[in-house]
């Protein structure tokens, strides 16, 4: 009778490979712990250095958890980053915008019959202890191709907030008399809530009757899930007006109001567009009671108020005279609403919020071609692509200025 040797016992037989090894779950989660760290800052660097990667994820995060969840996750991000600013930047210099030159006689008149040019009593700084000599000081803001021609615009930056030096707001003054405030609807945003806006067609860029004219353009208001805020354009209303809402009016006439909206709602026949933003910061040059409450967040599901993070706004003066735009850097709605209350303005509202959305151009003539039109950026680090508003559509809703005809 054979005998069967084991196969453990034969020379011929595969060694048996010993049993893998398992990771406990607490291995597990102290790696994913460890990891984490590194996947935030690689993650808060793209947000901030590769154009678009930011509101795709904030959309996607939007989509699989909720907007209260992505409105808290700003605000933890962006409070994170403040704490460590403010823990390593403290005695850093006021931060600028530009260079401002030595103060020059001003050059008589070209033409005497012609209007005086656009000029404003020059501010000063908001805190003598984070300023400049550049603070509040006006400067005219120039079309790249016309330079030197007058173009209704000034601009100038301040220091809204005396703890933080890096944090500061560009803010452009536009006279009204010689210049147009126009609104245009995004590719998608807002949102088509009537009927009528569903056959709407939208352009989503400047234009090309207006390149001549054409001095300046910049973002518009928050997306529809942030609040459902209405707009008026080319007599079409895309979203109902709501509300306890801000709204920036113009009206047949040429003038434009920034007001509540229960406080113009019965001229919206009058107007050419409206388009509205959360509650007004400042009304008939009072503030509203909220801006320095950390639960009111400016819109539905969106970042606190008291949040350092990038804003724009909009205001008029007490005259509906001059308009005030804004752009500031790591400013709360209080800094950022007090910025253009500094620069003259009574009535104010927030625009968009965020790194990726608040910016403001001025345009020159492509190299590639002469009808062609590419942004130039009034500060460094917006995120934008070249023919930004006049080449590619763009997914949200903007504002731009042309000089008056005549």
């Amino acid at each position: 009778m054979d005998v069967v040797e084991p196969a453990a016992l034969r020379s011929d037989a595969a060694p048996e490979k010993p049993p893998k090894k398992r990771w406990s779950w607490k291995k597990r989660l102290g790696i994913g712990a460890a990891s984490l760290p590194v996947l935030l800052i690689a993650g808060w660097l793209a947000v901030h250095n590769i154009p678009g990667f930011g509101p795709w994820v904030a959309d996607t995060l939007r989509w699989l958890f909720g907007n209260e969840f992505v409105a808290w996750l700003e605000d933890t991000a962006y409070g994170v980053e403040d704490w460590v600013n403010l823990k390593t930047r403290a005695s850093e210099p006021p931060k600028t915008f530009w260079e401002v030159p030595e103060a020059r006689p001003r050059a008589p008149k070209a033409d005497p019959e012609a209007p005086p040019p656009f000029r404003l009593e020059n501010i000063g700084a908001m805190h003598d202890n984070n300023a400049t000599k550049g603070d509040g000081v006006w400067l005219p803001l120039e079309s790249p191709r016309e330079p030197g021609v007058e173009t209704g615009l000034l601009k100038t930056f301040v220091h809204p907030d005396k703890h933080r030096s890096w944090g500061i707001v560009a803010v452009i003054a536009v006279d009204l008399s010689r210049v147009e405030l126009h609104a245009v609807a995004g590719k998608y945003e807002p949102e088509s809530k009537t009927k009528e806006a569903k056959s709407y067609e939208r352009k989503a860029k400047i234009p090309p009757e207006h390149y001549g004219a054409l001095l300046a353009a910049f973002n518009g208001g928050y997306k529809s899930t942030h609040g459902d805020y209405g707009m008026k354009i080319d007599g079409v209303v895309l979203m109902p007006a709501r509300p306890l809402a801000c709204a920036i009016a113009r009206y047949k006439d040429g003038s434009v109001a920034i007001r509540p909206w229960e406080k113009i709602s019965e001229t919206e026949a009058d107007m050419v567009w409206f388009r509205q933003t959360p509650v007004c910061f400042y009304d008939e040059g009072k503030p509203h009671p909220g801006l320095s409450m950390s639960s009111l967040g400016w819109g539905a599901s969106a970042v606190s108020g008291t949040t350092v993070i990038r804003r724009s706004a909009i205001g008029i003066d007490p005259k509906g005279k001059v308009l005030f735009v804004g752009i500031g850097d790591h400013v709360t709605a209080n800094a950022m609403a007090d910025a253009l209350v500094h620069a003259g303005a009574s009535q104010v509202a927030q625009l968009d919020v965020n790194f990726s959305f608040p910016k403001f151009f001025t345009y020159d003539w492509a190299s590639s071609a002469k009808d062609k039109l590419k942004a130039i950026p009034l500060t460094d680090n917006f995120e934008y692509v070249e023919d930004e508003y006049v080449g590619t559509r763009a997914q949200r809703d903007f504002f731009y200025l042309t000089r008056r005809k005549g």
